[in-house]
């Protein structure tokens, strides 16, 4: 007989779901040591790299579309780690930055991927090849039209 296609075992969506849900409570006491949510770290991890950016290239960067980012950025501007300013070249486009809080929180964030390593019973070598093979994935979703 075949194999029922519709089995949820059989299905590459829902590991993803559940590793994805799964990580992130992971991540959620190591971030609250430090303030975060999970989120707010995805935005404060390419801040860190590239501010100041607009709110549409964090969203790219991110997969979220403005509807969601917005909001969080908005709680992330009230509790001082971020700035929200017109561009001055376009005003339609809204430039986030860091504030000096937001750029001294990375010195408490630089522990957190060695602590979640740590709570993980995997090599780095096998969460390094995993890490490519979920990013060529996203790079298909994207090609698919899926992605932000």
């Amino acid at each position: 007989m075949d194999e029922d296609l519709l089995d949820l075992d059989r299905q590459v969506c829902f590991p993803l779901y559940a590793a994805s849900n799964l990580l992130t409570r992971l991540y959620r006491p190591v971030l609250a040591e430090i303030g975060l949510t999970y989120p707010q770290y995805l935005v404060m991890l390419v801040l860190w790299k590239e501010a100041p950016l607009t709110v549409g290239s964090l969203g790219d960067r991110l997969h979220l579309d403005s509807g969601t980012l917005t909001p969080l950025l908005k709680r992330m501007e009230l509790a001082d780690l971020v700035t929200r300013t017109r561009d001055v070249e376009d005003e339609r486009r809204v430039l986030i930055d860091l504030t000096p809080r937001g750029r001294a929180l990375r010195a408490d964030a630089r522990d957190v991927p060695a602590t979640l390593a740590a709570g993980l019973d995997m090599r780095p070598e096998d969460v390094g090849e995993l890490r490519s093979r979920v990013q060529a994935l996203v790079a298909a979703l994207c090609r698919a039209g899926t992605g932000q």
